[in-house]
């Protein structure tokens, strides 16, 4: 990865045309795409001078042809990243933009200049038409939604340099062995497992939200809704037995100061106890004017204003403060209480910096890991995930034709009959 990063970055390796790369387009879905997507997001001041990346993984054809209109074939470097190199959505955009590819290329030769594979099956990578020697392999065992750190982090690498790309890995080592080494009361990946049980099982919280007062952060949440939905978001435990007690939570959330402005009030005053996380940097990569205090003030106002909220006493003297009429602050009062005593972890970094991004991202990871041994539950597999495949790949050679089908629920049959009138031009 290391050599190929710096072939890439120095103008070694090329197009079929002699031409420097200069797009980087990773194909993948799930652990092979939010990861990347957001970290390079995250680490964007730090991208390599010259490189733009793109992300395709929907299999909406949308989202492949509007990445290919930005793109120079004779420039661009395809990443398709896939562990079984048979997923079904990565591989129809693979296809596509191989299609598009050779539309200009015209040599299937070219190909070898152009794509490279970031998988397990080296025999599918083959028949894709890609070298054997541009194959990155990862362990078997290495889980999608923990797999940034493997070779599925090569577009990460091409983005921010390698050396940054082993920065990230030493922030997350660093991690690693605070986990592995410090005693439980001053363990932060314990520390946060054990405060998400306390709200989820005792308290009855539903949802955990991750705030991060930094927009490079923007992916950071939708990162780990898959990390931590899909690995603890199971109903049986490892002894194939039904579970009595909430496991994994919904884990949402949006860049502040976005957020204040469009959920902050339910998390304020609604019926739910919603915990938080609060992410925010004390240095900003862009410091223009006073942005980065008036974010901050936020940031640190919001914790405060969750745990101590407003007491009636307090909400009536600030009224009579405003000059209201007596009237108008009987009526106004009920609607000016903040209860308090909302729950909020709070995070602030010197900077996010590969390593302290590195960091972070593991702390979560192994909050996860905790969490699931205490609940007694596999985090790392995914069986909630397959049914639904399954199903899809009955239901696509239906859509073949024009003929009603009948072989499934009404609700189903419905939809499917309904769909093949209006898909006709």
């Amino acid at each position: 990865m290391k050599n190929f990063c710096n072939e890439v970055h120095a103008g070694k390796r090329r197009g079929y045309t002699n031409k420097k790369l200069k797009y980087i387009v990773n194909i993948g879905i799930g652990g092979s795409d939010l990861g990347p997507l957001m970290v390079t997001e995250a680490l964007k001041p730090y991208t390599v001078e010259g490189i733009e990346v793109f992300f395709v993984s929907n299999v909406d054809g949308t989202h492949i042809a509007e990445t290919l209109k930005k793109l120079d074939p004779e420039r661009t470097l395809f990443l398709i990243a896939s562990k079984t190199f048979t997923t079904q959505e990565t591989m129809t955009n693979a296809h596509t933009a191989r299609q598009w590819f050779l539309k200009k290329a015209k040599k299937e030769k070219h190909i070898a200049k152009h794509f490279v594979a970031l998988s397990t099956n080296e025999k599918e990578v083959v028949k894709f038409g890609i070298d054997s020697g541009n194959m990155f392999p990862f362990w078997d065992w290495v889980g999608g939604r923990y797999s940034l750190w493997s070779a599925i982090g090569l577009s990460i690498a091409l983005t921010i340099g390698y050396k940054n790309f082993e920065e990230l890995l030493k922030g997350a080592y660093f991690a690693d062995q605070h986990f592995r080494e410090e005693p439980f009361d001053k363990n932060i990946p314990v520390i946060m497992a054990l405060l998400g049980i306390w709200y989820t099982n005792f308290y009855g919280a539903e949802t955990e939200a991750i705030l991060p007062y930094d927009q490079y952060l923007h992916r950071f949440a939708a990162y780990f809704q898959q990390g931590n939905m899909e690995s603890n978001g199971k109903s049986v435990d490892r002894n194939g037995e039904a579970v009595d007690y909430f496991t994994g939570p919904v884990i949402w959330g949006e860049p502040g100061t976005n957020g204040q402005h469009a959920f902050y009030q339910l998390i304020h005053q609604g019926t739910l106890l919603i915990p938080c996380d609060f992410i925010a940097p004390a240095q900003t990569h862009n410091p223009i004017g006073d942005h980065h205090a008036k974010l901050l003030s936020n940031y640190f106002a919001q914790t405060e204003a969750l745990m101590n909220g407003k007491t009636e006493e307090e909400a009536e003297l600030e009224l009579e403060k405003s000059g209201l009429s007596n009237e108008s602050i009987a009526r106004l009062l009920p609607f000016k209480v903040f209860e308090g005593n909302r729950p909020t972890n709070s995070f602030l970094l010197k900077k996010v910096t590969p390593f302290s991004l590195g960091q972070l991202i593991a702390f979560y990871e192994h909050k996860i890991f905790v969490q699931g041994i205490i609940w007694n539950i596999f985090s790392f597999d995914q069986w909630g995930v397959e049914l639904g495949k399954q199903l899809a790949n009955k239901i696509l050679p239906e859509l073949t034709d024009k003929k009603a089908v009948n072989t499934h629920d009404s609700s189903t049959n419905g939809l499917i009959n309904q769909y093949k009138k209006f898909a006709v031009k």
